[in-house]
């Protein structure tokens, strides 16, 4: 896969138009975040999904109702091709045919606010309005390597893909889009059992709906997607789980419900009541109880269009791995709302990891102002005026979440980010 490097220039000509719409914007409405008044002022925002089982909160509040209990009665939930189609419809945004916000990897409020993964490299301001999940991705291989040991640990494949290469074999690895969380959950694996996922492995592109059918006829050697496309593979016998991503790093962040932050900012009111429905689905969908129906919904063919049985265990912490392991696993099941809203805030510590890594791999300039960036996407300040509005403690909840420690016991501190990237070993850095 060939990297377009964005220039700092680029970069920060992009966010210095950004920083200055955003304090007009923000300016603008008098008292604080939100309007005086509380009624929204529209009563419907187009927002897409792809096939994931992470969209859930935004399909559930459509089919619970919470969208309309709060005054949102035209709500558009929408189904998108591939996350490059999400990326180019929100460019568009709703008035010209497209959406205006939606279920998108959380990276992308970074790249599209950046502009480095947009047309020309234009800026597309977006805020980041909640975590959808926690999370219940996975890493899945070919059937071929079933008996090679690998596993959380990648190392078992470095001598096999260094064997191919030899002999002249592509290695294709496949992820969903570049700088996205799939995308960085892969390079981490690969990474911590030694094998450069710049150099050693052919990264490609493929949407998530398509990776099953892609490994079924030989076109990669394994893959990083959401739920519930692992499953299937196993399901159908093409392939097995290497390892959740929750084994990676235990309770990490996974997609968002972001939106175009000029609509965000013309629509304050419709805004809070968007984040209100989407919360208490989040919390239903958290609840036990509601998971078997939760999967015979998102079953159906306006949503993903797959069998109930390719979505309903792992969002438990059910996984069939597919080499002979099964595990009952709860704390690796999808998270939806988590301890006092802790799954649904968006912590700024997580965006600051999520750009550090983004810098690592070169799609965004080492020098980038990290927390400029964060502080100008992240709006954990709505979050919390929605979650005041529903009568949620929010005392518990601030700018981080502290040191995180992933599976091969690198840590990150969020205070410190350069330190981590220095620690590592394997990287890309412009």
């Amino acid at each position: 896969m060939t990297l377009i490097r964005p220039t700092r220039r680029k970069v920060m000509q992009s966010l210095t138009g950004l920083a200055a719409t955003a304090v007009a914007a923000r300016t603008f409405i008098p008292g604080g975040a939100w309007a005086a008044t509380t009624a929204p002022e529209v009563t419907g925002a187009k927002l897409g999904f792809i096939a994931l089982t992470d969209s859930a909160p935004l399909i559930i509040a459509e089919e619970k109702g919470f969208y309309a209990k709060h005054g949102m009665t035209d709500m558009l939930v929408e189904k998108q091709a591939s996350w490059g189609a999400t990326r180019d419809n929100m460019a568009l945004g709703s008035s010209g045919g497209g959406i205006d916000g939606g279920h998108i990897l959380r990276p992308k409020a970074h790249l599209y606010t950046a502009g480095t993964v947009m047309q020309n490299n234009l800026s597309l301001p977006i805020y980041t309005l909640l975590s959808l999940n926690e999370q219940c991705q996975g890493i899945s291989v070919t059937q071929d390597y079933a008996d090679s040991g690998v596993g959380t640990d990648s190392s078992p494949l470095k001598d096999i893909f260094a064997a191919k290469r030899a002999a002249g074999a592509e290695i294709p690895v496949a992820m969903t889009f570049p700088g996205g969380t799939h995308d960085l959950w892969i390079r981490y694996w690969l990474a911590a059992g030694g094998i450069d996922p710049s150099t050693e492995v052919d990264l490609i592109v493929v949407p998530p709906a398509q990776m099953v059918a892609n490994m079924k006829v030989g076109n990669m050697e394994a893959f990083c997607v959401g739920e519930p496309w692992n499953e299937q593979l196993v399901n159908q016998g093409i392939g097995f789980t290497a390892c959740t991503t929750g084994e990676v790093w235990a309770n990490h962040p996974e997609k968002i419900l972001g939106m175009r932050a000029d609509w965000v900012d013309a629509h304050p009111n419709a805004t809070k009541a968007i984040l209100m429905a989407v919360m208490e689905a989040q919390m239903w969908c958290e609840d036990a109880a509601n998971k078997d129906e939760m999967a015979q919904i998102l079953s159906k063919r306006q949503w993903y269009n797959v069998p109930v049985a390719d979505i309903a265990a792992r969002i438990k912490g059910e996984i069939n791995y597919g080499n002979g392991r099964m595990e009952n696993r709860p704390d690796l099941a999808m998270r939806f709302w988590g301890e006092a809203g802790s799954a649904s805030f968006p912590w700024k510590s997580l965006d600051t990891w999520f750009v550090t890594e983004n810098k690592r791999w070169g799609y965004l300039p080492g020098d980038l102002d990290t927390a400029a960036l964060v502080n100008q996407t992240n709006r954990s300040d709505l979050w919390i005026e929605a979650a005041t509005e529903l009568g949620l403690d929010t005392s518990a909840l601030g700018d981080s979440r502290g040191v995180e420690t992933f599976f091969d016991g690198t840590t990150f501190d969020p205070a410190d980010p350069e330190g981590y990237l220095d620690s590592l070993s394997i990287k890309t850095m412009v």
